[in-house]
C-alpha cells in the first residue's frame, strides 16, 4: 500500500516536471524560430497564421509536394487492382501480373529509361538464385553480388548510358524525375530476401503452427501474425519470376517501404490480409491525416531542421543546441512516421499487411535496443532474419552489432558521417548488452532490492538517452567535429549546470516511461 502511494506521488511529480520541461522547450523554440528566421535556409511562405514553413528537409519537401499526385496515381492503381481481383477472383499469379503492369508504368514515370537498369540487375539476381540456390555457397554469392551492386550504384551515381556506348547516350535525356539508384537500396533488400527465402525453401524447415498459436496472441485470436507469414513455407511455384518482379517493384511499397519478406508478400498476394477490416483501415487513414496536421503545425512554428541544415546552431548556446537537437530528432521521427504510415495505408488497401514502422514514440524509448526496434521496425525484422540469426544470433551479439550497423550505414549512403553514427551506436551498445546480461543473471526478490534496481535502471536509461542524443546529433545534425565542440562547451564551467539538468531530465523521462509500461502491464492483466 505504501509502495503504491509513493508511486502515485512520484508519478505526479514526474508529470509536473515533464509539463515544465515541454513548456520551456516550446517557449525557447518559439523564440529561437522568431529571432533567427532571417538567417535560416529552407523556409517558405506557409498557410498557418502567415508564418513561414520549414521545408528545408529535401525528403519531406519532395514527399509533401508530390503527395496529391502520388495519392491520385496509387489510389487509382489500388482501385483497379481490387476491382480486377474481385471480378475475376484473381490469386497470386494473376495479381502479380496486374501489379507488374501498374508498377512498371509507375516506375517509367519515376525513372524513365533507367527502368532497364532495374530489370537487368533484378534478372541477374533471379538467374543466380535459380542456378545456385541449392549450393551451400549460394548465400555468400548472394551477399557479395548485392553489396557490390549497392556500392557501385552509389559510386557511379546510377550509371550514365554513355558508359555503355555513345549510341545509348541519348537515353541520358530520359532518366525520369527520381534517381533510380536511391530507390534501389530497398530493392537490394528485397533481392536478398527472395534469395534467402528461396535457398531456405530447399531445406524444408518445419514451422510448428500449433505451438506458435499457443504463444501468439494474434494467431490465437484467429488472425495471422507477420512472423507466421514469414516463417511458413510457401509452394515452390510462388518463387516464379513474375512473383519475384512484382515483389521488387510493387508500387505502394516501392519508394519507402516498409520492408516485407518475400514469403510474407507472396502469401498475402495469394490470400489478402484479414487482420484489418475496411473500417479499421479507414480509421488508420484518418489518424494519418491528423498526424499530418500536427507536422504542419510543427514546421510552421518550430524551425528545427532549418537550424541544422543552415549551420546556425554554431552561434547558439549549449542549451539551445540541445533543444534544436531534440527538436530535429522529433521532426525526423514524425517525418518517417508519416511517410511510412502513408505507404502502409495504401498497402493495406491492396491486401498486403507489412510490419508497422514507428510502433512506439521516440520519446518513449530508454534503451538502444528498444529505440532501434521502435524506429525502422520492418528493417529491424529484416536484419534479424537475414543477418543477425545467420551470423550467430545472441551468442555473438557483441560482434554482430558492428557488422549489422556498418551495413546499415553503408546501405543508407557512403558517408563518413553515417559511419560515425553507426560506430558510435555500436560503442554505446556494448555496455548495454553487458549490463542486460548481468541484470538477467541476478534475481531480485526484496522490495528494497527492486526499488534499488529500478533506480539503477533509470540512471542507465538516462545514460543511454544521452548516448542516443550524441550519436544522432553526430549523424544527422552537426557531424563528429560538431559533437567534439559541443562536448567541450558542456564540460566548461558554464556548461556543467546545463549538462546536469539535461541528465536529470533524461532520468525523469526514463522514470515516466517505467510508469507507462507498468500501466500497460496492468491493463493487459485485466484483459486476461
Amino acid at each position: 500500500m505504501r509502495c503504491r502511494s509513493f508511486r502515485q506521488w512520484e508519478l505526479g511529480f514526474l508529470l509536473l516536471y515533464a509539463a515544465a520541461f515541454y513548456a520551456i522547450v516550446i517557449d525557447r523554440s518559439l523564440h529561437l524560430s522568431s529571432n533567427h528566421y532571417e538567417t535560416l535556409r529552407g523556409l517558405r511562405p506557409g498557410w498557418i497564421s502567415g508564418r513561414l514553413n520549414d521545408i528545408s528537409d529535401a525528403q519531406w519537401r519532395n514527399f509533401r509536394e508530390n503527395l496529391p499526385i502520388l495519392t491520385v496515381v496509387l489510389g487509382f492503381f489500388t482501385i483497379v487492382a481490387n476491382i480486377l481481383r474481385y471480378w475475376y477472383n484473381l490469386k497470386g499469379r494473376g495479381m502479380s501480373f496486374i501489379w507488374i503492369l501498374t508498377s512498371l508504368s509507375y516506375l517509367s514515370y519515376l525513372h524513365g529509361a533507367c527502368v532497364g537498369y532495374i530489370i537487368s540487375i533484378a534478372s541477374l539476381n533471379f538467374f543466380m538464385a535459380k542456378v545456385f540456390a541449392r549450393s551451400k555457397y549460394y548465400l555468400g554469392m548472394l551477399w557479395v553480388f548485392n553489396l557490390a551492386i549497392l556500392i557501385v550504384n552509389r559510386i557511379f551515381e546510377g550509371y550514365s548510358f554513355s558508359l555503355f556506348g555513345q549510341q545509348l547516350a541519348f537515353l541520358d535525356n530520359y532518366r525520369g524525375t527520381f534517381r533510380w539508384h536511391i530507390c534501389f537500396n530497398l530493392v537490394i533488400l528485397r533481392m536478398i530476401s527472395y534469395g534467402c527465402d528461396y535457398h531456405w525453401s530447399y531445406k524444408k524447415p518445419y514451422f510448428d503452427q500449433k505451438k506458435h498459436m499457443q504463444r501468439c496472441n494474434i494467431c490465437s485470436s484467429g488472425k495471422t501474425c507477420y512472423f507466421s507469414l514469414q516463417e511458413r513455407s510457401i509452394h515452390g511455384d510462388k518463387y516464379s519470376f513474375s512473383m519475384y518482379l512484382c515483389y521488387l517493384i510493387y508500387a505502394p511499397l516501392y519508394i519507402a517501404g516498409p520492408i516485407v519478406s518475400f514469403n510474407a508478400f507472396a502469401a498475402q498476394m495469394d490470400m489478402p490480409q484479414k487482420n484489418y477490416s475496411l473500417g479499421e483501415i479507414i480509421r488508420y487513414g484518418l489518424k494519418w491525416i491528423l498526424t499530418l496536421l500536427l507536422m504542419e503545425a510543427m514546421t510552421h512554428f518550430f524551425y528545427y531542421n532549418a537550424f541544422a541544415v543552415s549551420g546556425s546552431w554554431r552561434h547558439l548556446s549549449p542549451l539551445e543546441i540541445l533543444i534544436i537537437g531534440y527538436g530535429v530528432l522529433n521532426f525526423m521521427w514524425l517525418k518517417f512516421f508519416l511517410i511510412w504510415r502513408y505507404f502502409t495505408f495504401l498497402s493495406l488497401m491492396t491486401g498486403i499487411e507489412t510490419p508497422e514502422n514507428m510502433p512506439r514514440c521516440i520519446n518513449n524509448c530508454y534503451d538502444l535496443e528498444t529505440f532501434w526496434k521502435s524506429w525502422h521496425a520492418s528493417f529491424n525484422k529484416w536484419l534479424v532474419r537475414y543477418m543477425y540469426i545467420p551470423l550467430g544470433g545472441s551468442q555473438r551479439k557483441l560482434v554482430n552489432v558492428w557488422v549489422i550497423f556498418t551495413f546499415v550505414a553503408v546501405w543508407h549512403d557512403l558517408e563518413w558521417k553515417l559511419l560515425s553514427w553507426a560506430w558510435l551506436t555500436c560503442i554505446f551498445f556494448a555496455p548495454e548488452i553487458l549490463i542486460k546480461s548481468c541484470r538477467n543473471a541476478v534475481q531480485v526478490r526484496s522490495a528494497f532490492g527492486m526499488c534499488i534496481q529500478r533506480e539503477l535502471n533509470a540512471v542507465a536509461g538516462a545514460v543511454t538517452i544521452s548516448c542516443l542524443m550524441v550519436a544522432n546529433l553526430a549523424g544527422f545534425v552537426m557531424g563528429p567535429s560538431g559533437i567534439k565542440w559541443l562536448i567541450s562547451r558542456l564540460l566548461h564551467k558554464d556548461g556543467l549546470p546545463i549538462l546536469a539538468g539535461t541528465f536529470t531530465t533524461f532520468y525523469v523521462g526514463t522514470k515516466l516511461m517505467f510508469h507507462i509500461r507498468d500501466a500497460k502491464k496492468c491493463n493487459q492483466l485485466k484483459d486476461h
